[in-house]
């Protein structure tokens, strides 16, 4: 029997910052019942949930594709570079066994295994619902410390998504440098931004 890799990314809506993916391993005796959407849980069960993920899975891996690389390759084209990314970074036990890869969404990544992509995989697969958990844990984490570097932007409080906060920020201090330029916007003080 195949183990199932799941892979997800958290980060495709903002305007700022990096997308972030995941690729988890799960084994039988996982608490799956921590398991949901990463959308769909409070940060608090998120928390636990990635602590019982990063303690019990049989392995995963988180990769990165940076705001550059976004405006460069297009957010879809980036999203699949960091899976492909998480994946290659697992590190992965011996004797594991044949692998397929699930990828939550429309679009397969490269892994150089079996990978079908599946859409709402992050709802019904459960090593798919740890990605996300993972993706969205080590993304939301990664904009915390980026406020304490841009601390007028408050990541901190919307992570870059496009919250009225965030493109009042933008309309009174400019684009970050994480600020995906490639992204088009609509400010509530000033209409529409070009960056």
């Amino acid at each position: 029997m195949s183990l199932v890799c799941g892979l997800d990314e958290a980060g495709r809506g903002p305007l700022a910052g990096p997308v972030c993916a995941a690729a988890v391993i799960l084994g039988p005796d996982f608490p799956f019942a921590l398991l949901n959407d990463s959308k769909k849980l409070s940060e608090k069960k998120r928390e636990t949930a990635m602590s019982a993920i990063y303690a019990g899975a049989f392995a995963w891996g988180i990769g990165w594709a940076s705001s550059a690389e976004i405006d460069r390759i297009n957010i879809l084209r980036a999203s699949l570079l960091a899976m492909e990314r998480a994946f290659a970074c697992m590190r992965l036990p011996d004797g594991l066994g044949p692998i397929e890869a699930i990828a939550d969404g429309l679009y397969s990544p490269r892994l150089g295994i079996p990978c079908r992509a599946l859409v709402k995989a992050d709802a019904t697969v459960y090593e798919v619902m740890a990605a996300s958990i993972l993706a969205k844990t080590a993304r939301d984490r990664m904009m915390v410390r980026y406020s304490w570097i841009y601390p007028e932007y408050a990541y901190e409080k919307h992570k870059g998504y496009p919250t009225r906060e965030h493109l009042l920020r933008i309309a009174s201090f400019g684009p970050s440098p994480l600020q995906r330029l490639s992204f088009r916007v609509s400010s509530p003080a000033q209409g529409e931004l070009d960056f």
